[in-house]
């Protein structure tokens, strides 16, 4: 298993992101346009990982996330390099949400239905990309509690090895994974941070996750 992660990123879900691996006994580096901000998180919940650029954390890491803004992650990805990126596993958190307000709690996306923001970024770099870590909240993300029902993470990609290295992490993290196929599935896991968000949106209720029953 790799050990080495690049995180493309340095918003609430990318230090997330980063201070679980740190947990987990991984080497952690950021990318960021502007190290400078991320001092503070370096010297405390990212103590031990390190910050450069796009680029950087792209070479450092065994395996790449990816956690921008969805707005941003084409140019993420230009600025990581395709050279950098080159057959390595890319787990995506990104969602394509549109700098629109919401209406009546319904998050506005940028992209339709038959065409997932997943699909068109593998298309823009040579990484075996994994959906994940995109249909819940930042402060669930890491080794969820709720109780003793553990929390399903949809993940979909067309490299199934990828897909089994991001299941381990995903255990790690206290999540069960269920397999939706390849990419295309990214055009319905991606509207599941949609209907997460209705209820904080409309009512402020945050603290919850979706779980998988199967018979």
């Amino acid at each position: 298993m790799a050990k080495q992660i690049g995180v493309l990123g340095s918003g609430v879900v990318a230090q997330t992101l980063a201070a679980g691996f740190l947990k987990h006994g991984y080497a952690v580096k950021l990318g960021s346009r502007d190290t400078g901000k991320l001092a503070d998180w370096l010297a405390g919940p990212g103590k031990g990982a390190t910050a450069g650029s796009f680029e950087e954390a792209a070479a450092f890491g065994e395996i790449v996330v990816l956690a921008v803004k969805g707005t941003a992650a084409r140019s993420a990805l230009d600025l990581a390099g395709a050279k950098q990126l080159q057959g390595k596993v890319l787990i995506d958190a990104c969602n394509p949400i549109a700098d629109l307000p919401p209406e009546q709690g319904v998050l506005r996306f940028t992209t339709e239905m038959d065409a997932s923001l997943m699909e068109q970024l593998q298309r823009q770099v040579p990484a075996r990309f994994v959906k994940a870590f995109n249909s819940v909240g930042s402060a669930f993300m890491v080794n969820p509690d709720f109780g003793a029902n553990r929390p399903t993470m949809f993940i979909c990609g067309d490299d199934d090895a990828a897909k089994r290295e991001v299941e381990t992490i995903l255990e790690q993290f206290g999540w069960e994974s269920a397999d939706m196929g390849g990419a295309v599935a990214a055009r319905a896991i991606e509207p599941l941070c949609m209907l997460w968000c209705i209820p904080g949106l409309l009512r402020g209720e945050w603290n919850h996750a979706f779980k998988l029953l199967k018979l």
